[in-house]
């Protein structure tokens, strides 16, 4: 099977797309259209689902600008992912002569698995620090702009020769 400008996007697609992701004030957050496109398959979890089904239906070739809903797109903040850790933990931190730690910094942390967490400073009082773990876009519409380059079907392999 072939891609042709009659295949649409559906789940397990390949999709080679140009995009950009903005607020709703304009303020560009990410955009690949300077540059080379992006390729993904649909559901591989590379696009939230949101973005993906803004895809879905959509052919090669047409243009995409819609308004994603904050619980479509990064999601709405969590209260319980702000947490209060003691003073004590972050004083070498707050101390820190070239670059010390205030609100707004992000800082990062480790999870059991090694990983990091990466949170904003949303606080500092005299006797802890509040940290939020929230997405740094959780609770914002975005602004989603694409262009679709080329649709391949589910079930169509593709190889990358390079001359």
């Amino acid at each position: 099977m072939n891609a042709t400008a009659d295949t649409t996007v559906q789940a397990g697609s390949r999709v080679e797309l140009h995009f950009s992701l903005s607020l709703v004030n304009g303020d560009i957050i990410d955009s690949n259209f300077e540059g080379n496109p992006a390729a993904f398959s649909v559901g591989d979890g590379n696009m939230l689902p949101g973005f993906e089904a803004a895809l879905l239906g959509r052919k090669a070739g047409e243009h995409i600008d819609v308004l994603i809903s904050a619980s479509d797109a990064f999601g709405m903040p969590n209260p319980e992912n702000c947490q209060r850790f003691a003073i004590a933990k972050f004083q070498h931190l707050i101390e820190d002569e070239l670059m010390p730690t205030k609100v707004g910094s992000v800082v990062s942390f480790q999870d059991p698995g090694g990983f990091d967490i990466p949170g904003v400073v949303q606080a500092i009082d005299a006797d802890a620090v509040t940290v939020d773990f929230n997405h740094p876009l959780a609770g914002k519409d975005i602004q989603f702009k694409a262009k679709i380059i080329s649709v391949l079907e589910p079930d169509q392999q593709t190889v990358e020769v390079k001359l």
